[in-house]
């Protein structure tokens, strides 16, 4: 699984040869410094650390800072793991060069935290449609939740009102629509979890 760590963007379209436009987001991907290789041996799994955009020294840790020198990099922001890796070598640097106009891929994000919602936002609930039967300025109410005597309780997993968002989202089968090398850009069609400016993990 060879992939990537990048930073959203934003949003935009892009018109293809026949003239449709579609919707795509524009990812800054890498370039990545291979911080660290693990090994069955050592580690007790094999896998790629990645790091990627650097870091202030001030901030960084000595631990840290031992960890980077070995590497021979600067301190970096984000680290990642890979598994199943191509051949590398630690401190090689991992470019937006793997990718090929065309392909599918996946990207992992943080999902934009809404706070707290209730069940209509949260989970879809149509709410009670009409102001019939009682309803006064309760349409976006749940409703009733429980039972009667028996069970006399309220079962695990019913969909309430709670914090809504600050997952980790998958988006998967994305197709890379154009590969900006020399400016470390990577468009892919459609929409991405997360808001400008956040993390994001590009798998091949």
């Amino acid at each position: 699984m060879a992939g990537i760590i990048g930073k959203k963007i934003g949003m935009t379209s892009v018109f293809s040869a026949d003239g449709k436009n579609s919707p795509c987001t524009i990812i800054e991907a890498g370039p990545c410094v291979v911080t660290q290789i693990k090994t069955q041996q050592t580690d007790g799994y094999e896998s790629v650390q990645l790091g990627f955009e650097d870091k202030k020294e001030k901030n960084t840790s000595n631990a840290m800072m031992g960890h980077f020198a070995k590497a021979k990099t600067t301190p970096k922001r984000k680290i990642v793991e890979f598994k199943n890796f191509n051949e590398v070598s630690l401190g090689d640097s991992i470019t937006v060069d793997q990718f090929a106009e065309g392909e599918f891929v996946d990207v992992v994000g943080t999902s934009k935290g809404k706070g707290f919602q209730g069940v209509v936002k949260r989970h879809g609930f149509g709410g009670v449609g009409q102001a019939t039967h009682g309803q006064h300025n309760r349409m976006r109410a749940p409703g009733s939740i429980g039972a009667a005597s028996y069970p006399a309780r309220v079962f695990k997993g019913m969909k309430m009102g709670g914090r809504t968002g600050g997952d980790r989202v998958k988006s998967i089968n994305l197709q890379v629509l154009k590969v900006i090398p020399e400016k470390n850009i990577l468009i892919v069609k459609g929409s991405v979890p997360g808001s400008k400016g956040s993390y994001l993990i590009v798998e091949k």
